[in-house]
């Protein structure tokens, strides 16, 4: 105790339990938690051991209640426009960008609370699968695809030439797409 103010001294050292986790991990533990408690809301409750990819597409097909973009069906007259000039009655759902973020935590979150990694059920191919059919889905209705960030451009001009000049990107011939490339 310091004498001269009457306090105590605290002398040990900040646990890391003490310290704010970044946001990354209190996202990661958030959505965890989510997860377990989407997992014990079914009927019958599961234990996250019980777990498989089936129950993590419901579980995606389940947040696009809550989702905030707008996918154009096909039917749609806004399909393929990236800004429409006014509203439709299209379903709003879940970005594929949200749905790839939340993905990769719930991955390391499965890991990271003891599940082995080759029983990983946010990492199968069926997830991969899914998760590649929303980005195509959600880029076809807002008539802007997706493209791979290039490495460098020798190596990729000839794959690039190939991808721009593909016709079988899209449905519809009419659209058109302005490339930053050209």
């Amino acid at each position: 105790m310091d004498s001269s103010k009457g306090f105590p001294i605290d002398v040990t050292p900040i646990s890391s339990a003490a310290v704010t986790p970044s946001r990354y991990e209190s996202q990661k533990r958030r959505d965890w938690n989510t997860f377990g408690q989407f997992l014990r809301n079914q009927i019958p409750p599961l234990d996250i051991h019980q777990c498989n990819s089936g129950h993590v597409l419901e579980y995606m097909r389940y947040l696009d209640q809550f989702g905030k973009t707008r996918v154009h069906f096909q039917g749609c007259m806004f399909y393929g426009h990236p800004d429409p000039p006014e509203p439709c009655t299209c379903p709003l759902r879940q970005a594929w960008g949200s749905l790839d973020a939340l993905i990769g935590r719930l991955r390391a979150a499965y890991e990271e609370n003891g599940g082995p990694p080759e029983m990983n059920p946010f990492a199968s191919s069926a997830i991969r699968a899914y998760l590649r059919e929303i980005k195509d889905s959600q880029a076809k209705a807002r008539g802007i695809p997706y493209r791979k960030k290039k490495r460098s451009s020798s190596s990729t001009s000839s794959r690039s030439t190939k991808k721009n000049n593909n016709e079988d990107d899209f449905p519809s011939s009419s659209m058109l797409i302005i490339s930053p490339d050209n």
